[in-house]
């Protein structure tokens, strides 16, 4: 008889863990919802904004002077705030255009972990890699996931600005990278979520490979996907990786449909709202598409797969993804779906969508002119991304290797 093991007691780290505004946090939300499914128990320790976790999942915040929250952006503290040493560094750090956050929260972590160390067997760490990261593991055992290296968004923001004063709040932005190849280089397990990933944090971080588990996303399919009673409205086209950010590659979708809307009738959605100083506002303004894309702002998880449902194709422009969310939700939706080939999107998407390079805007004119002439290919892709997903990318996997990893951490460290 298969011997079963013992539940596990996990305590995930995530400092930043917001699901509605990046992959970290739909990786916290989901894999500690697929741990607690496999009967291991999970704490949360988290920074803001609030990670809207299931309500069975423990949360524990860490106190701190959340200095981005957005409505009460870059608050001056008190006095009384500032007679605490971490809460002057974060203070400090978030003054001078740094990002601290990283490293404080691994403090306050740390502080909380020595108290409660005995609540938990293993401790994973969501890309905070700080020195209290490190000063854990010498209590408990510890595995840190690294969805890709930030080097790869530093990088691509600076080469987005060639000003001066750009480059150097950039460069001062940051600064915690070097905490993280640091942090990083001492911890025994790690885990990232592509071939690409690892191969570009074993270069950029100086790691060997083999210290590398892939351990690929999934995807909520309970949430993302296939309605088919509505219908697919013609010529409208979707993307969800809006972010403010060069790195998303929302720029050249936008001169690609600038270039079809000439002599094609088509809609651009995108999920969100920019911010007034990306200049992506400017940017439509410029290119005379106003009434050609329309911006949703924050919407329901309702409103989001009906947006789906309605698309044509949805379009993923990024320069470069560690994984690459929003193609394998728009696959679990049933959408064909137009990808670059940045970084680890040709392993998501495999032969279910079209590549394109990054970048190109041509070849992303293209990609969509195809799709809109040949809606019997648009709809065969649709159903071969879907066919994927289910097979490659499910939470109940990501979950189940990553424990296996947790146990070898354990036995290790033993």
């Amino acid at each position: 008889m298969e011997k079963r093991l013992a539940p596990l007691r996990i305590c995930l780290l995530s400092y930043r863990s917001n699901p509605h505004c990046g992959g970290q946090g739909v990786y916290v939300k989901n894999l500690s919802r697929a741990l607690l499914d496999l009967g291991h128990r999970v704490d949360v320790i988290s920074g803001p904004p609030d990670p809207c976790l299931d309500e069975d999942i423990p949360v524990i915040r860490m106190p701190c002077l959340d200095l981005y929250n957005p409505e009460n952006p870059f608050r001056i503290p008190g006095l009384k705030e500032l007679c605490d040493p971490i809460n002057f560094i974060e203070w400090a750090g978030v003054s001078t255009t740094g990002f601290p956050e990283p490293f404080t929260f691994g403090l306050r972590a740390l502080g909380h972990l020595k108290r409660k160390q005995h609540r938990y067997d293993i401790v994973h760490d969501n890309q905070s890699l700080s020195y209290g990261v490190w000063a854990i593991r010498k209590f408990l055992p510890i595995v840190a996931t690294i969805h890709h290296p930030i080097t790869v968004d530093r990088d691509i923001d600076i080469r987005s600005n060639p000003s001066f004063f750009y480059r150097f709040k950039q460069i001062r932005w940051y600064s915690f990278l070097g905490m993280q190849k640091r942090v990083s280089r001492t911890l025994p397990h790690l885990i990232t979520v592509s071939q690409s990933a690892k191969k570009d944090i074993a270069r950029d971080f100086k790691i060997r490979e083999s210290r590398l588990n892939v351990v690929p996303n999934g995807i909520n399919t309970r949430l993302f996907r296939p309605i088919p009673e509505i219908r697919r409205q013609k010529n409208r086209f979707i993307v969800t990786n809006s972010a403010d950010t060069p790195l998303k590659g929302l720029k050249y979708l936008l001169l690609a449909v600038a270039e079809l809307s000439q002599k094609r009738d088509l809609q651009l959605i995108v999920i969100g709202e920019p911010k007034k100083k990306s200049g992506i506002l400017k940017l439509v303004h410029e290119l005379g598409i106003k009434d050609r894309i329309t911006f949703t702002g924050r919407i329901s998880d309702d409103a989001f797969i009906r947006e789906y449902a309605m698309a044509t194709a949805a379009v993923v422009p990024s320069v470069y993804e560690g994984f690459g969310l929003p193609v394998g939700e728009a696959m679990a939706c049933g959408v064909p779906v137009i990808s670059t080939t940045g970084g680890a999107l040709p392993e998501v998407v495999g032969d279910a969508g079209i590549l394109v390079p990054p970048m190109d805007k041509a070849a992303l004119a293209g990609a969509m002119t195809d799709l809109m002439d040949n809606p019997d290919y648009a709809e065969k892709l649709g159903k071969e991304g879907y066919r994927r997903v289910l097979e490659h990318f499910t939470w109940k996997k990501a979950a189940e290797k990553t424990v296996e990893i947790y146990q070898k951490a354990i036995r290790d460290y033993r």
